[in-house]
């Protein structure tokens, strides 16, 4: 007979460990906080605000990081962890919530940047305290946790603290230095402690983060075209988009994801952990952040070309959206590369030069029509894919 208290104990994983329906369900709380964050750029396509939409999605990413790292060494679906992982939700739907008005709060009710930085808090004293609790004999996990918290946890709140006192420029500045105290609190604590249970696990939970963004350009394609008629260039605009989408989604899930995988399977102990830290954690965000800022670009991209009343077809998109929609797959290729370099050794070129060009390309956007744009990141982004694709894998640099 199981007891109350084995039903809520915290479990541990082993080695063949894979990613739960827990898991998966945690998740749906951040597809709408990343559909949040592109609708706050969306608000107001200006170069500061997508500097905040990128604070923002960072301290996102760092609260479904912490969970990534925890679910690989505690089941998600065992009593006690699943307890704290719809507590968590809660906070982060509440965090979501407020992200449209982070930089810019409507009158009455909460203020919304204390309220996302107060539930951002309780959001990593949960999953440290979880943490500690998952292995209650475990010193050198410990001494992590608290030079953790002294260093990457209490000075960056407290940032993020003040800035909510501010407005604009300030609040972002603000937030931005808690965000790189934070990653290098974490880059600096030390690597002791923390474990990598189960490669397959890690690399398929950050497998799905990665096509949860990519799901949120899809869905800001047809946001972008609601309440429009359904044109003979919508639907071009939709298979160009959707190609762009696949292409990423090929090159990531063939020429990125599966090596990263082997090489975090070979190694042990500590070299795992470091590998995982930088690989998935750090290296990961830029792909994240990539496809999101794409996501901006696509969405006003079909909202001009739907528009006919206001936009011609010969009108090239306008603004910090023309930007977003090359740069954006162009941080994904360079992220990329930079993915293979860190677990491979190898440099890939073609990955390097096709975000060079899409990121180049960006101030281009601006002087060709907006569906012309899309066609060119479309082939561009087939093209880095059809070419990576036969580059032959060198043997790793010693």
């Amino acid at each position: 007979m199981t007891t109350h208290g084995e039903r809520a104990r915290l479990t541990p994983t082993a080695d063949g460990h894979r990613v739960t329906p827990a898991e998966l369900f945690f998740d749906l709380v951040f597809v709408y906080a990343i559909t949040q964050v592109t609708a706050l750029m969306a608000a107001d396509p200006t170069a500061l605000r997508l500097l905040g939409g990128m604070v923002v999605l960072a301290l996102l990413w760092w609260c479904w990081c912490c969970f990534a790292w925890l679910g690989n060494v505690v089941r998600a679906d065992s009593g006690g962890m699943f307890a704290v992982l719809v507590s968590v939700m809660a906070v982060l739907l509440i965090v979501s919530i407020t992200v449209p008005d982070v930089y810019d709060d409507a009158p009455g009710g909460l203020h919304a940047p204390l309220l996302f930085v107060a539930c951002y808090g309780a959001v990593r004293v949960l999953h440290l305290v979880t943490y500690w609790l998952s292995a209650p004999d475990d010193e050198a996990l410990h001494a992590t946790i608290r030079r953790t918290a002294l260093l990457s946890v209490l000075p960056p709140f407290a940032l993020l603290l003040v800035g909510a006192a501010f407005e604009g420029v300030t609040q972002i500045l603000i937030w931005l230095a808690a965000v790189t105290i934070d990653y290098a609190g974490i880059f600096v604590t030390g690597k002791s402690g923390w474990r990598v249970a189960s490669p397959a696990h890690f690399s398929e939970r950050h497998g799905l983060i990665v096509i949860i963004a990519l799901g949120e350009s899809i869905v800001a394609m047809g946001v972008g075209v609601t309440g429009y008629p359904v044109s003979a260039p919508v639907v071009a605009a939709a298979a160009l988009g959707l190609l762009t989408t696949a292409a990423l989604w090929r090159l990531y899930f063939h020429g990125v994801s599966e090596p990263a995988e082997h090489r975090l399977a070979e190694l042990t102990g500590d070299d795992r952990t470091v590998l995982a830290r930088d690989t998935y954690t750090f290296l990961h965000l830029p792909l994240v952040a990539g496809v999101v800022t794409t996501a901006l670009g696509m969405k006003k991209t079909f909202q001009q070309v739907a528009d006919t009343d206001h936009y011609g077809l010969a009108e090239p998109l306008h603004g910090m959206p023309a930007w977003a929609l090359a740069d954006g797959a162009g941080v994904f290729l360079l992220g990329a590369a930079a993915i293979v370099l860190r677990t491979t050794g190898r440099r890939a070129p073609v990955l390097i030069t096709g975000g060079a060009v899409c990121v180049a390309a960006g101030p281009l956007v601006a002087l060709v029509p907006a569906l012309v744009a899309l066609t060119a990141l479309a082939a561009t982004t087939t093209a880095v894919l059809i070419l990576h694709g036969r580059t032959p894998h060198a043997a790793a640099a010693p």
